[in-house]
């Protein structure tokens, strides 16, 4: 990519507002997703165990209930993690397909520029 034109991507970039995902919310939530996800787990185990160490059934009752709340922490985090790190993931690839959209467009615009003609 010239320099001209990597100054011209740059300046779109910057005209669009985008701000970095790297320092912003995305990433906190990525990381809360991941201690919902161990947290949860954990809640889980610790509930089973412990119900499965008394005999009073209202203790029972009280640990299923904690366990099936680390389970909803379970699965929000794990979907908290999946949509930030997807959406990081398509941010590149986007960013990755605009850079080879723009190569090939330089590629036929010289080609046309140099009289050459092929079928594609």
């Amino acid at each position: 990519m010239s320099d001209a034109r990597l100054e011209q991507f740059k300046a779109d970039i910057a005209d669009m507002r985008i701000r970095d995902p790297a320092v912003g919310r995305e990433s906190l939530l990525l990381w809360a997703g991941v201690a919902g996800l161990v947290a949860g787990i954990a809640l889980t185990v610790i509930s089973f165990f412990l119900s499965k160490n008394t005999n009073s059934a209202l203790d029972q009752a009280d640990y299923h209930v904690f366990a099936l709340i680390g389970v909803a922490v379970t699965v929000a985090g794990a979907a908290l993690f999946v949509r930030y790190s997807v959406a990081a993931f398509l941010r590149f690839w986007l960013a990755r397909l605009i850079y080879e959209q723009r190569v090939q467009t330089d590629r036929i615009v010289a080609a046309r520029e140099q009289g050459v003609t092929s079928t594609l």
